[in-house]
């Protein structure tokens, strides 16, 4: 059983895409109180961006993340890979008002990927396909990517989900 299903190989499409990764592993706050990525969240972050630059064809004009230490490594290894900025950005961190980003992203028209933590993630999702953050409608991954879709009628969708358990090694 795996725990995620790769992203189909296809034509670009009009509808505007947001990313959103939960950050890679992160060291343990007894080892360092930073929680810089971990050797396996470095590797995994690592195998992540080479996957979804190689197979996927990822293309975002940038990569926001938290400004925590674990995000922006995340989000750094990424966007050097894509060859994108790679920027902080208010209201991603783990206890922020998911309406900050549901706002923002609902103005979007260019797709983006955005690094951040849970709850923060899981209850921005919610809000977005089901407009209640408290729904649990996805379940995130240390390095995990879910892929949503915002249709032209101003509707909100899952496209596809990648975790790194599912990459090849």
């Amino acid at each position: 059983m795996s725990d995620g299903f790769l992203p189909p190989v296809r034509a670009k499409e009009k509808a505007m895409h947001v990313y959103l990764l939960q950050h890679a592993r992160a060291m343990p706050s007894e080892e360092n109180p930073l929680r810089p990525l971990s050797e396996t969240g470095r590797s995994d972050a690592c195998r992540m961006a080479d996957y979804l630059h190689r197979h996927v064809g990822l293309k975002v004009l940038e990569v926001v993340h938290s400004g925590r230490e674990r995000a922006a490594q995340t989000a750094e290894i990424i966007a050097d890979t894509l060859g994108v900025a790679c920027n902080a950005a208010a209201g991603l961190m783990p206890s922020d008002d998911p309406e900050i980003w549901a706002s923002q992203l609902k103005l979007r028209t260019k797709d983006v990927m955005v690094v951040g933590h849970l709850p923060h993630l899981q209850r921005l999702v919610g809000l977005l396909l089901c407009n209640d953050d408290a729904l649990s409608v996805v379940h995130f991954r240390n390095g995990g990517v879910i892929c949503l879709q915002h249709g032209a009628a101003g509707e909100w969708s899952i496209d596809w989900v990648l975790t790194p358990q599912v990459l090849p090694a």
